[in-house]
């Protein structure tokens, strides 16, 4: 694979720099009658953000459609403009490509191809060889910007990671958010930095060899810093509805712009940002009637951009387990997406390793090691069955035709972390014992591993939900995380509610930052070892062997309640085998597989034929190299 990166993205909407020097500046505002470019141009290398009373107003020629638009010399880069809707309010440009004084504040004019990428022949790596490790910018160093970030890739080098993950970075309103209550979906956030300094940590990724993926949210705008409405109130949907509220336009009256908008929000990070992949968070809460939906649309654009120039990972985050996003074609490749997340693995091994049932747990309460062998063998452990959780709603599709591949597993995540009351890490719920087995058994699954920032050293420390909105918001915030949890029992009275952390507080998110000191505490170091140990032998011995690997892969044997084996023929006709005994107690007579050991949580466990004696939360991996099993 190789090519000629563009150093930016055209793109119908914002402020486009032209070859000539000049800006074209684009607005959708089919509810405006008369739109203008409130232009300030700052003076060279100043840092102030200039006065209203310097703008220069500028009207823009309507056209039809509800577009408006004009090209002007007056503008350059670092002009900071906004535009001026029907001669009364102010607002950014959606596709703004930077916010420098926050959501509220004007848009910038950027060019796209000041940075020198230092990597341009990068093409990626093939989705097997992804092992990804989920961050968030702010908490995952003490500075919290793109800078210090990059100054840990050694380190992720070191352990085995393949793949960074990075919680959404566009424009949010404040100081601190998780990222999903982004206004400014082109605009990396003020916060972490400007435009090049994420240039700067996806280039020097690349030149270790890493992949950069990004989380991006196309179900909503944040609450904060969205203008629309006074201009383009098209964009969102009178027939669907969100947990955030109304929709996105996805398949009604003039909702072909707002599917470009999105569409071209995915191929402007892939081509501007030399992206790796996307991962779109919840994609069950877009709605879409439409043929193509909106998710087939966008990754058949994205596939027919590229081509087989550039290796590109789309992953899903979708409750729905709709499998029919996943195909692969003759040659074994993504059609559409390359993987989900697959929840259902996380909430049943979470079940066994701590016995919660309360929430969505309580749909894995029944046969947990059943559903856990179905994961592991077939992926979605909801194909169709009904869901207690959702009113006995029925859930998922049949995946058991898609290779692992198709899936991302995990111990956790920001979600599954942060979404509960005091953001506890699996560290702090399960012993060490269950841990090392839960841990061994991931990261040596033919599924693509995932794990959250600090997970590799055990971190103990929690990650809560946070942000920092507005006066107008906060109240309805905090009593809303509250409200949140009072269904359930421990959380029933409203005096207990009122421990839970605040999210506007700034020591909430104080607290969610790494403290990378207790890395190399002696009770830490040992899981950073083993988990630099797994994923030198998954690099060594699985991912060679996983490219082409087909689904419809043999049942899984159920050995005691909570015990399994299974096996998978890999991409090469080699043979992977796995013991699992998730139990508090040992379990003798199992008979050993074939092949060699790639990895057993306890010494004692050998390779001998016949019957053997499993320890309490015991795991062993073997590989049986070459050649089908009969």
């Amino acid at each position: 694979m190789s090519e000629t990166k563009q150093q930016s993205h055209y793109m119908p909407f914002g402020a486009e720099l032209r070859e000539d020097g000049l800006v074209r500046f684009q607005l959708w505002a089919p509810a405006a009658q008369r739109v203008e470019v409130y232009l300030n141009v700052p003076a060279t290398g100043s840092e102030r953000l200039p006065s209203l009373s310097e703008a220069i107003l500028l009207p823009m020629e309507a056209k039809p459609g509800g577009w408006f638009s004009i090209i002007t010399e007056l503008a350059c880069v670092g002009s900071l403009y906004y535009f001026r809707i029907d001669e009364d309010v102010l607002v950014p440009d959606p596709a703004s490509r930077f916010q420098p004084g926050d959501v509220h504040g004007p848009s910038e004019v950027v060019d796209p191809a000041a940075w020198a990428w230092r990597n341009p022949g990068w093409c990626g790596r093939p989705w097997e060889e992804a092992i990804i490790y989920e961050l968030h910018v702010g908490c995952f160093t003490r500075e919290g910007n793109f800078a210090a970030a990059m100054d840990k890739l050694d380190y992720l080098v070191e352990l085995g990671i393949t793949a960074i993950e990075l919680m959404p970075v566009a424009d949010f309103p404040g100081s601190r958010n998780w990222g999903y209550d982004g206004a400014y979906p082109f605009a990396p956030d003020n916060q972490y930095g400007r435009p090049d300094d994420l240039k700067a940590l996806i280039d020097a990724a690349h030149g270790r060899g890493l992949m950069v993926y990004l989380d991006v949210v196309y179900n909503h705008f944040g609450p904060e810093g969205n203008y629309l409405m006074h201009y383009a109130p098209q964009f969102f949907s009178d027939r669907h509805e969100t947990p955030w509220g109304a929709g996105i336009n996805y398949d009604g009256n003039d909702s072909e712009p707002v599917r470009q908008f999105f569409i071209h929000n995915a191929l402007f990070w892939l081509e501007e940002y030399h992206l790796d992949g996307l991962r779109l968070d919840a994609v069950h809460t877009m709605t879409d009637d439409s043929t193509p939906d909106i998710l087939t649309d966008l990754a058949q654009r994205i596939r027919s951009h590229f081509g087989g120039s550039r290796h590109i990972h789309l992953i899903l985050e979708n409750d729905h387990n709709a499998a029919h996003f996943l195909p692969r074609d003759r040659d074994a490749r993504p059609q559409f997406y390359n993987a989900q997340w697959n929840d259902d693995f996380h909430h049943v091994l979470h079940l066994l390793l701590t016995g919660e049932s309360t929430g969505y747990y309580i749909d894995y309460t029944h046969e947990p090691v059943q559903l856990l062998g179905r994961c592991l063998t077939e992926g979605f452990a909801y194909q169709g069955e009904p869901s207690a959780y959702r009113g006995e709603r029925r859930r998922g599709e049949p995946s058991s035709h898609l290779p692992a591949s198709a899936f991302v597993s995990f111990l956790q995540n920001h979600d599954q972390v942060g979404n509960r009351a005091f953001g506890e890490r699996i560290a702090s719920l399960a012993s060490p014992e269950q841990l090392r087995a839960a841990t061994v058994l991931l990261r040596l699954a033919p599924s693509t591993p995932l794990l959250f920032m600090g997970e590799e050293w055990g971190c103990i420390q929690p990650f809560t939900f946070f942000c920092d909105f507005g006066p107008e918001l906060a109240k309805s915030v905090i009593t809303g995380r509250q409200q949140e949890f009072a269904r359930f029992a421990q959380f029933s009275a409203p005096e207990s509610r009122e421990c839970i952390p605040n999210p506007m507080a700034p020591e909430t998110f104080n607290r969610s930052v790494l403290d990378w000191a207790a890395c190399d505490l002696k009770e830490h170091t040992h899981w950073l070892e083993l988990n630099r140990e797994l994923n030198a032998v998954r690099q060594q011995e699985l991912i060679p062997r996983l490219d082409k690997m087909a689904g419809h892969q043999k049942p899984f044997l159920k050995l005691g309640d909570r015990t399994l084996a299974a096996s998978w023929v890999l991409g090469d006709g080699s043979e992977l085998f796995l013991i699992a005994n998730l139990d508090s107690q040992g379990i003798a007579g199992i008979k050993w597989p074939p092949g060699k050991i790639l990895y057993a949580t306890h010494n004692a466990l050998t390779g001998k034929h016949g019957d053997v004696e499993l320890p309490p939360w015991s795991v062993v991996w073997l590989l049986k190299a070459g050649g089908t099993s009969a």
